[in-house]
């Protein structure tokens, strides 16, 4: 990693501005942008966030924002409505209220003095999905967009559903992990006077965000909105979408190339939920380097050649043994001129007749891993092993040569099921000589979803169906004498919220459909990526504490298993600079009573920290996620302190109806 302290135009920072929008709400932006940018006008290019650009982004605003600024760009970091510094409130993921503040944000920009009128977005995550949401909408000056670990359908790739199923996993921890970020005071530094009455008006306001999301079961018009694969043709400028294979939203980059007419590429490596230029595993490549080559093209038409190069360049990622973490995923680069790709065909892989039937284990996916991997030291799925002995698996004859597959396999099964509810949890798996499963892909899917996210349907017991269960998008290349495992569960937990009877699967049959790739001279002579860059990093003081992990405990008189979450947000840091000080701790357990699908748990405790000097506060959220045979049960409470008082308190308790999950 190089840091870069000279470029091509000298750049100042304005720590933060109000922009005030039409209903007279204020927004907090930072911008960094070139010294002389007023009398020679720049692109400006926007990133809007609910994630706090006083600390919460800070440090890796650093190392990005300065460094796009430094070659001819505004770069531009707001708080949305309710946030960080910026008035208001805030009431969910995408709403209509986002968009409307965003158009107002984006026509400001025009009008400011260093602007030239073009603007680009990006992103990563939250401001992926609004990047592509925003392009949708077509609005003044947007000239192209980069969308990062992101997704066009809000249903099929986020942490709420996976297949129709209610994902244990990310739903509660991510609705309580948002209500106690957003019970952050603003800081008083930057808001002034005012700042302790909108903190309390914002906590007073607070809503649970797991109300609309287990509200919706169904992909319906609250999923819909915000999701732009419902009409590709409203994205007219360019879009650059990136993703990773330990990404849980990666699948969106195939189908975007696929889908949208507009001028595109994709970029796929290895990667977690991060930027490409410091993610694990890696290689890391300079992708800032790849920024300034796009905003080049679009915003300030250089030729940057960057748009002569494959539409798709993804990771082919090699045989390895089974690790819960990689430094360095091996590989190598390989590129598709376009996509869908003339070069990759599918090839079917019988699985035999024979029927098969298995009693799905409720703690069948305790090797899982995470769904979306952050680059932690236990994020990734260890050794399938323990999860093929609880279920039906079919192994292929060792390869006699190397076998390379990219894009999305899919599993088509005939099978029963003896209840009226059931999921289906589908594994490719690479095994190699010495009998070590290596996870490859996977998919689940609610088997009463298995003709229509939107209008699900109960099975009819004993009677035969054929179901097209799709596996996570990946690059893989088997080595010779491996073997392909399909491993097939109706049961995967917490990735799916298990059905709420036990469920008997029998399959009698099916097929698993490769994207076969063969490997072309051409992958050899792909120019490679330059080398990580930033620009300076923040003055930080971090001070240790636990690293956190994931852990697994089952206490066997009782049969129940706990995996155990602890995020790795131990410790606390200090942002020198401005004498801020910081801090998240996260926990989370999942727990599960073997052969009692009712006895799921989750269990969830986060804390956040801000204070400077006497004034110190922090927000806490305990909440839980339980079910009986009809409905789900949703408890939460929220604690806000300051200088060791409780301020604030409120509690919720939610029961939503089961439907067809």
């Amino acid at each position: 990693m190089t840091t870069r302290t000279e470029f091509p135009r000298p750049i100042r920072e304005i720590e933060h501005t109000w922009l005030t929008l039409s209903d007279g709400c204020r927004l907090a932006a930072r911008i960094w942008l070139p010294e002389d940018a007023e009398s020679d006008p720049v692109p400006a290019i926007l990133e809007f966030l609910p994630y706090r650009k006083v600390d919460g982004t800070a440090i890796r605003d650093a190392r990005r924002q300065p460094y796009v600024a430094g070659f001819g760009y505004a770069t531009v970091r707001v708080d949305m409505r309710g946030t960080g510094e910026s008035d208001g409130l805030i009431t969910d993921e995408y709403t209509e209220q986002e968009h409307a503040d965003c158009l107002e944000v984006m026509a400001w920009l025009r009008d400011q003095p260093w602007c030239d009128g073009n603007l680009g977005m990006w992103g990563i995550s939250w401001g992926g999905f609004n990047a592509l949401q925003l392009a949708a909408l077509r609005p003044p000056g947007l000239k192209a967009i980069m969308t990062l670990m992101s997704t066009d359908d809000r249903y099929a790739d986020d942490v709420h559903y996976r297949g129709g199923c209610v994902e244990a996993l990310d739903m509660l921890h991510w609705a309580s992990s948002m209500l106690v970020w957003n019970a952050r005071p603003p800081d008083p530094r930057l808001y002034g006077d005012g700042w302790r009455e909108a903190w309390l008006e914002r906590l007073e306001a607070a809503n649970n965000w797991i109300e609309p999301w287990l509200g919706h079961q169904r992909r319906d018009a609250y999923w819909k909105h915000g999701s732009v694969c419902e009409d590709y043709s409203a994205i007219e400028v360019p879009v650059y979408a990136v993703g990773g294979w330990v990404d849980g939203y990666t699948n969106a980059v195939p189908r975007m190339l696929e889908g949208l007419s507009c001028p595109r590429k994709g970029l796929i490596g290895p990667w977690a939920h991060a930027f490409p230029d410091d993610a694990l595993p890696g290689p890391s490549i300079g992708f800032l380097q790849e920024c300034v080559r796009w905003w080049d093209h679009w915003l300030r038409g250089v030729d940057s050649g960057i748009m002569e190069e494959p539409t798709l360049r993804a990771w082919m990622q090699d045989s390895v043994a089974p690790s819960a973490f990689y430094e360095v995923r091996e590989g190598r680069w390989v590129a598709e001129p376009e996509w869908p790709s003339p070069n990759i065909r599918t090839e079917a892989l019988e699985l035999d007749g024979e029927a098969r039937s298995i009693l799905g284990a409720q703690t069948c996916g305790v090797e899982a891993g995470v769904w979306c991997a952050e680059g932690g030291s236990a994020d990734l799925a260890g050794d399938q092993r323990v999860d093929d002995a609880v279920s039906l698996t079919w192994d292929f004859d060792p390869l006699a040569e190397p076998l390379e597959i990219l894009g999305q396999p899919q599993a088509v099964l005939e099978l029963e099921v003896d209840r009226p509810q059931a999921l289906v949890a589908v594994r490719l798996c690479d095994v190699a000589p010495d009998g070590s499963s290596l996870l490859v892909t996977r998919g689940v899917l609610n088997l009463t979803h298995r003709e229509s996210h939107e209008h699900p349907e109960p099975l009819e017991p004993g009677q035969r169906y054929e179901v097209a269960v799709p596996l996570d998008v990946i690059a893989h290349s088997f080595a010779a004498g491996h073997r392909l495992r399909v491993a097939v569960s109706p049961t995967y937990w917490p990735w799916a919220w298990p059905s709420p009877q036990p469920v008997t699967l029998t399959v009698r049959g099916g097929r698993l459909e490769l994207p076969l790739r063969e490997p072309r001279a051409e992958d050899a002579e792909l120019p490679a990526f330059e080398e990580p860059e930033h620009s300076a990093p923040l003055a930080i003081e971090e001070v240790e504490g636990d690293p956190g992990g994931r852990f697994l405990r089952k206490e066997h008189a009782t049969g129940r298993v706990e995996q155990i979450f602890d995020w790795a947000l131990g410790g606390s840091l200090r942002f020198l600079d401005i004498d801020l000080d910081s801090g998240d701790t996260s926990h989370c357990v999942y727990s599960i009573v073997e052969g009692d699908p009712l006895s799921a748990e989750v269990r969830f405790h986060a804390a956040s920290d801000m204070g400077r000097g006497d004034w110190q506060t922090r927000s806490e959220v305990k909440s839980s996620m339980t079910c009986d045979a009809e409905a789900f049960h949703v408890e939460a409470t929220l604690d806000v302190h300051e200088n060791g008082e409780v301020i604030f308190t409120r509690s919720w308790d939610f029961d939503f109806p089961r439907d067809h999950v």
